[in-house]
């Protein structure tokens, strides 16, 4: 249940292990037994009390925002950031790097920091013997990316914390990720592990080096993503199909979803399945893409995974009916799970999955967000318990005893069969039990014994007739069953709050607040995508050096903080935010918005874009520190930021008249080639990227006054649709504004008889212009 390890399956980013890996090549063995320890300094084991975490002087990372490093910042290591200062450390000292990898939220990392971090004697061994870097995979996901790839590579696994040690020139000789402190039957600790290091280094260096070497020079070419020349993306319907196929292969019919367990709520494959289906309507595998989707969805919304009393979603499920999750909530999975709901509403008209929708974006609203309009990274899934206890269990905010529920909710129901209270209804409904609901095979740790994970048994009809009660009554009472729940919540001890801000996560969060707002046509929600807006331009958008800044923090006086060195925007940086404004520009139709857009899509290209094989890199491949240059080939728990572009810039230049950028998405689908030929599932967004280059997206065009009733009544009718090759415009007739300038064609487009007209057209190329939602409606079906 523990999520930050994961096994060699780490291409679907699926697998939780608790396994420490480590790599062992035949140049350099490394021994599972103490011997290696009889020469290691015996530092200060026996010594006396050391000091507690509290009593320590702060080391370098106190002076960091990270929640990450800030959680480290008082261990008895001599950490440094990431950075040219442990750099010349290495380099002066000629000492090995150790590397350690994780993030605020992760167990498996508070595991090792408490172990093996807050040991004295660990400690000293550390900071004598090596060069200890410190790096939050979420602020420098291009140096966790790096070392991730060799970890993976070299140990047949990877995951958080990860363990990597590198020359004093940042080449990986060796990697793992969770080690115990000390040996444990044949599984080595990390004193044992360190001992060998240090061993070697004096011992058989060179092997070491040019072990690593050989290992980093094999990444470098399998890595390499490239246009051959005169090469063409693959078809898009082929492409498509086969991606299909292999998800229907790996679908599990009972629960929904694309594997038994641990299961993931992979949105990214659900928004490809339902694109599928908008092409495919009249043929039983779009239907069948349609039921997988939905499915799925009514699965998520009814487990555990959901949270029935604070809303939004947990990371993962442990099982396979979606039950007992790792209770982690993270900002990415809001976003995307979002549009997905919002989505499956337009798709099916069903209400629940409209309720669902909102409901993420409730707790992400009171959860999740700053004051400046900017949203927070991630809920961790640990927390003290609430009767007390000095360690933290997973899920403890979360779950409930049966006594807790009967004394919360012990009024008699009028007229309920045998006298039922209130907590009999809950109860039943939710699959409460007096010794709890949660299978001792998904609690290996037994922090979750005699305790319940609220699913959803039974529908309201169902719970309504077994207490033959109306459907009305039931609904009613269990909404004030939740209310008081989520009351008593609050005096819970709190999980910590990431309040890190990655411009990369608020722009998908920007997306969710604006699809959501557009489709419902809540204004609430639409101001709350315009403060979010606001907030990415104004902490996140350096003016000067022209270039997307990756993160920032919440200070101490809740004001919005950068760090001592502000770290420049990766590509997800650019490209979820450039979706996320031109979401907001189909939303608001503010051309602002299209304006950044437009102009970030150009620093992108100019910073990120590989000019010799298509595609882009992840990071700025002029970096010398990072040591691959890397385009992420793989749609998981985040779309690759490649997948988004190729939306982005198809998107892009309808808007623009840049046919450019059309080719420019073709070049970087063709990059992608081999990858999209033969495990589509892989990259199921970027599938939806050739689908729209594939069908032409129509141009949908409202010639009218934004806020007039007739120009709304046609915008509601295009956002009660789900149209994924679409693009959406204003024509208002202010013929000097931006699309004018951009689109002269706009200004032959005029309006019936005075009132809001909509064209819908392909290469502009127009059908004839209609002022009736519903024979708009018939029209964009076609």
């Amino acid at each position: 249940m523990k999520g930050c390890t994961w096994s060699a399956t780490m291409l679907r980013n699926r697998d939780s292990s608790d396994q420490a890996t480590f790599f062992q090549s035949s140049t350099v063995q490394f021994c599972t037994t103490s011997r290696a320890c009889l020469n290691m300094a015996s530092g200060s084991e026996g010594a006396g009390n050391p000091p507690t975490k509290l009593q320590r002087p702060p080391n370098r990372l106190g002076l960091e925002k990270s929640s990450y490093l800030l959680q480290h910042a008082h261990n008895p290591v001599d950490w440094y950031p990431w950075g040219q200062e442990a750099f010349d450390k290495a380099k002066q000292e000629d000492k090995p790097i150790f590397l350690s990898v994780g993030y605020s939220t992760c167990h498996w990392c508070h595991v090792m920091e408490r172990e093996s971090f807050e040991d004295e004697e660990i400690g000293k061994i550390l900071s004598d013997n090596f060069v200890c870097i410190k790096v939050d995979r979420e602020e420098r996901p291009d140096v966790d990316k790096v070392y991730m790839t060799f970890v993976q590579a070299t140990s047949g696994g990877g995951g958080w914390p990860m363990s990597v040690w590198l020359t004093p020139d940042l080449r990986p000789f060796l990697g793992g990720t969770y080690f115990p402190p000390r040996d444990s039957g044949r599984r080595p600790g990390l004193k044992t592990v360190l001992a060998r290091i240090m061993e070697q280094w004096v011992d058989n260096r060179d092997g070491l080096e040019s072990s690593g070497e050989r290992v980093l020079e094999a990444l470098k070419k399998g890595t390499s993503i490239a246009t051959n020349p005169g090469e063409t993306p693959p078809p898009a319907p082929d492409v498509a199909y086969r991606c299909f196929a292999q998800l229907a292969h790996s679908y599990e019919e009972e629960y929904g979803g694309f594997r038994d367990s641990p299961k993931f709520p992979s949105p990214v494959n659900l928004m490809f399945l339902m694109s599928f289906w908008s092409v495919n309507r009249s043929s039983s595998e779009g239907a069948e893409a349609l039921q997988m989707t939905l499915h799925t969805l009514r699965m998520m919304a009814l487990g555990g995974i959901h949270d029935h009393v604070g809303q939004g979603f947990h990371r993962y499920s442990t099982d396979s009916s979606w039950h007992v999750p790792h209770f982690e909530k993270m900002l990415y999975d809001q976003a995307q799970l979002a549009v997905a709901y919002v989505t499956a509403y337009q798709v099916s008209g069903e209400q629940v999955f409209s309720d669902v929708a909102q409901d993420i974006l409730l707790y992400v609203s009171r959860d999740l967000s700053d004051k400046s309009g900017g949203f927070y990274s991630a809920e961790d899934a640990d927390s003290l318990p609430a009767l007390g206890g000095t360690e933290k269990r997973e899920g403890a905010f979360c779950v409930w005893t049966w006594l807790e529920i009967r004394e919360l909710l012990p009024a008699v129901v009028d007229g309920a069969t045998g006298g039922a209270t209130e907590a009999d209804i809950f109860m039943h409904h939710y699959g409460v039990k007096e010794q709890g609901n949660v299978d001792p095979e998904q609690d290996p740790h037994g922090e979750l014994q005699g305790q319940n994970v609220l699913i959803v048994r039974y529908s309201v009809e169902l719970t309504a007739a077994r207490f033959a009660l109306t459907v009305e009554k039931v609904s009613k009472l269990l909404a004030s069953a939740r209310a008081k729940m989520a009351e008593v919540r609050k005096s819970r001890p709190a999980p910590h709050l990431d309040t890190k801000m990655l411009a990369s996560w608020n722009g998908l969060m920007l997306s969710g607040f604006a699809r959501v707002g557009s489709v419902l046509d809540d204004k609430a929600l639409l101001e709350r995508a315009v403060h979010a807006a606001r907030f990415l331009k104004e902490h996140l958008w350096d003016a000067e050096r022209q270039i997307i800044l990756h993160s920032c923090y919440r200070g101490d006086e809740m004001e919005v903080e950068q760090g001592v060195s502000p770290i420049a925007g990766f590509l997800d940086d650019y490209a979820f935010v450039i979706c996320g404004l031109l979401d907001l520009y189909e939303a608001t139709l503010e051309t602002d918005w299209l304006r950044w857009a437009e102009e970030l899509q150009e620093r992108q290209d100019h910073l990120l874009w590989d000019a010799e094989g298509g595609g882009y890199y992840c990071s700025n491949p002029a970096d010398p520190t990072i040591l691959l240059r890397l385009k992420q080939d793989q749609d998981g728990a985040e779309p690759s930021p490649n997948s988004v572009s190729s939306l982005n810039l198809l998107r892009l230049s309808h808007y623009t008249g840049r046919k450019d950028w059309s080719q420019r998405s073709q070049q970087l689908l063709a990059a992608f080639s081999d990858r999209l030929t033969r495990v589509p599932i892989a990259l199921p967004e970027m599938v939806r990227g050739s689908m729209a280059n594939h069908y032409t997206p129509k141009q949908v065009v409202i010639c009218g006054e934004r806020d007039a009733p007739d120009t709304s009544v046609l915008l509601a009718t295009v956002n009660s649709l789900f149209l994924p090759h679409k693009v959406l415009m204003l024509a208002n007739g202010e013929t000097e504004g931006y699309l004018y300038q951009r689109l002269p064609v706009l200004s032959s487009l005029t309006r019936l008889e005075g009132r809001a007209t909509a064209y819908v057209c392909e290469d502009f190329t127009c059908a004839l212009p209609v002022a009736d939602p519903q024979e708009l409606r018939t029209l964009l079906l076609a």
